[in-house]
């Protein structure tokens, strides 16, 4: 088994050097965007935190490390922080499938077509739609998220940013709660759902929500994406771990042993499955997990922008 240590220190340094876990340009990462004419000025920013972007990259590295952990390759992970960004980058475009970076994409412009059926003034500027940190922070480098998201507060005040709109539920809990703690910058953070003004009548379709851990348990948020669905029509079916009791996928686990993830994950599916109904979810990482242990689910921006 490789030793955690190497892989903390692997993402820390990846992000001192390109300010985002993989070691490569963001601007290869962030390519949403790049057909749709942007608002660069309006009340809010729309803060992806590239999460639902790098979504395939994660779940590539997530397999490799899969093979390498009970395996005598695994002591040499740590030596990837010697390989130059040049040559990271390289082999970044090749890492995930045009198929998946598709889809996750997809979703970003799903989120940014509701919040503009949702009549939202906000505005997009990619130059500062930075990676929050926030794997970091769960990793225990403390120090390391600290300097980061100082970073990243600086740059958004600089350019006067003080409203965000974030798009999953790591980025909004860093965001929201754990910015000002280790910042001092304080910024006003909403949802997409939250702001979400979509509504139809569909009577006939129902499904079960799984709750992020940081939404239903840190943040208690669990309430909006079920009005969001209500609004549509749609029944959802409860499942037994929910709320501020939801049950975690696996996901913060993922970088540091892919085999207890898969035991954290198994659990979770056991009591999706049980309520017989499609799963939605809220999360690039729990969708990519869930999805990966053969649960039929799809993202909540899919959903909504299905009827927008």
């Amino acid at each position: 088994m490789y030793d955690p240590k190497d892989i903390i220190e692997l993402i820390a340094g990846n992000v001192r050097k390109t300010r985002n876990p993989f070691g490569a340009p963001s601007s290869l990462i962030n390519r949403w965007w790049r057909d749709i004419p942007l608002r660069r000025e309006g009340d809010a920013m729309l803060f992806t935190g590239l999460m639902y972007q790098s979504a395939p990259y994660i779940e590539q590295t997530t397999r490799r490390l899969a093979r390498l952990e009970d395996s005598s390759r695994a002591r040499y992970v740590g030596l990837g922080r010697y390989v130059p960004s040049f040559l990271v980058g390289l082999g970044f475009r090749f890492m995930a499938k045009d198929r998946e970076k598709k889809k996750f994409d997809g979703m970003v412009r799903d989120i940014y077509k509701i919040l503009v059926k949702s009549n939202v003034d906000f505005f997009y500027r990619p130059e500062l739609d930075f990676y929050s940190g926030i794997l970091l922070y769960d990793l225990g480098d403390e120090e390391g998220f600290s300097r980061h998201a100082s970073f990243v507060a600086k740059r958004l005040k600089e350019r006067g940013i003080g409203k965000l709109i974030t798009v999953d539920p790591h980025t909004t809990y860093a965001m929201k709660v754990l910015y000002p703690k280790y910042t001092g910058e304080s910024f006003e953070v909403k949802t997409y759902f939250e702001l979400s003004k979509i509504r139809a009548n569909d009577g006939k379709k129902t499904v079960t929500l799984h709750d992020p851990c940081f939404y239903g348990r840190y943040l208690e948020l669990s309430d909006a994406p079920r009005k969001v669905i209500e609004d549509l029509g749609i029944g959802h079916v409860p499942v037994r771990s929910s709320g501020v009791f939801t049950s975690c996928c696996g996901g913060p686990a993922e970088s540091v042993s892919p085999k207890l993830t898969a035991e954290i994950l198994g659990r979770r599916v056991e009591e999706l499955k049980a309520t017989g109904a499609s799963v939605v979810a809220m999360c690039p990482i729990c969708l990519g997990n869930l999805l990966r242990a053969g649960v039929q689910a799809e993202d909540l921006s899919t959903l909504v922008a299905r009827y927008a």
